[in-house]
């Protein structure tokens, strides 16, 4: 591939630069466009989530700010938990004197599902959401905690 940085044309170097830079914005904005970013919700549809062990209980944020407590739905059935937010929103602006209007539509939504085992109390779950994070708590079983203990040889 052969690529001219700068190719005089009627001797005038600012007309070169100017398709140069024509065709960078071109195939960076191509790129921009053609990013995944612009499907439905969240790349792969997921949002950031993180997930930290504690002693007697596991804790869940996923961070999803801009959205209402009323837009999730937190669901657990047989062995998973799922995470699912839907939020719309309309906006209208209507200026009768210049004769301006403008309806626009936000539709955002995503769902997370993690499979939960036998060492987690799936009835006492607790959730909330502040300042763009929802964090779950989950607390740990009490028949399944370990606990440190001597191991005699023999």
């Amino acid at each position: 591939m052969t690529t001219t940085i700068a190719k005089r044309q009627n001797g005038n170097l600012a007309t070169s630069f100017g398709n140069v830079a024509d065709h960078f914005l071109q195939n960076s904005l191509r790129r921009f466009f053609d990013d995944n970013f612009w499907e439905a919700g969240w790349p792969a549809g997921n949002v950031p989530v993180n997930v930290k062990e504690h002693e007697q209980h596991y804790e869940i944020d996923v961070i999803a700010p801009g959205f209402n407590r009323e837009d999730f739905n937190v669901n657990i059935q047989d062995n998973l938990l799922t995470i699912a937010c839907n939020h719309t929103q309309e906006k209208q602006d209507q200026d009768t004197k210049t004769g301006w209007a403008r309806n626009e539509y936000v539709q955002r939504s995503f769902s997370r599902t993690f499979t939960l085992d036998d060492s987690v109390d799936t009835n006492n779950v607790n959730a909330a959401y502040n300042n763009g994070i929802l964090k779950l708590t989950i607390p740990k079983n009490e028949k399944t905690k370990k606990t440190a203990r001597t191991i005699e040889i023999k």
